[in-house]
């Protein structure tokens, strides 16, 4: 595998993590449980689609045969995307949307912190875009995570609950394979074993606040990175590439 083979599957994972999480998120517009909620939730949606914007279209650059940002998001099939499954799970209650979102940020946070000293000068400035606002994307997911698990009884045993069923999902983000090797040895992204303790850090402060604790099984499921996916994945990209199949080369 070439430098260039390895970036292009790197900005895949990065971007699809971006436009499946921004797509689900933007399903609950209109749908979220105070107004302001349902603003926030819908802002933090479209930052997410930005993002996958800026990193897709690096991507397609580095294609084999260049593609658009619109053809990477809309016309791959379910295999073809290299998001981690966290992502893809469905919002369930407020409880699940928050906590999929918060084990999200803890690592997206460090992730673009290290991504800006990247020798790669394009990727580094879109880390440095994308912090600004996954900096407030931890802060509000953090702050919701304490809220409700620090908050009724109800809501602790709803949100511990989520933790439950989303925590075996979250160390598929640390991910490694050739194409992480070839670009750490390059200088362009950094270890996942330098992010781990950041991200655990993390999440072991806020759900102290939030007087939750740990998973104790140590289930770990992954896949998605090598293209196997949930049963959710599928029903997720009929919705979302619905009007690009139907209208084929539409353009806003």
């Amino acid at each position: 595998m070439t430098k260039k083979e390895a970036l292009y599957q790197y900005l895949l994972r990065m971007g699809d993590d971006s436009l499946i999480l921004g797509q689900r998120l933007s399903e609950l517009c209109g749908h979220g449980p105070i107004l302001e909620e349902d603003i926030a939730t819908t802002n933090i949606s479209l930052d997410l689609i930005g993002q996958a914007t800026l990193l897709l279209e690096y991507a397609g650059e580095l294609a084999d045969e260049p593609k658009t940002n619109d053809e990477l998001a809309f016309l791959r099939i379910e295999k073809h995307y290299a998001n981690a499954l966290l992502v893809e799970q469905p919002n369930g209650n407020f409880g699940d949307t928050m906590m999929r979102q918060f084990l999200f940020d803890a690592y997206r946070k460090p992730l673009l912190e290290q991504l800006m000293q990247s020798v790669d000068k394009r990727l580094a400035g879109i880390a440095e875009k994308a912090l600004k606002e996954t900096k407030y994307h931890l802060r509000h997911s953090s702050e919701w995570v304490i809220r409700l698990g620090d908050g009724t009884q109800e809501s602790h045993s709803k949100v511990q609950a989520s933790l439950e069923s989303l925590y075996r999902y979250a160390h598929e983000l640390f991910f490694e394979n050739e194409v992480d090797e070839i670009l750490l040895n390059e200088g362009i992204i950094p270890a996942a074993k330098t992010l781990f303790p950041l991200w655990e850090k993390t999440v072991t402060e806020v759900l102290e606040m939030a007087t939750m604790s740990l998973p104790k099984n140590n289930w770990k499921f992954q896949g998605g990175r090598e293209g196997r996916h949930s049963e959710h994945m599928g029903f997720l990209l009929a919705e979302m590439q619905y009007m690009q199949r139907t209208y084929p080369n539409m353009e806003w």
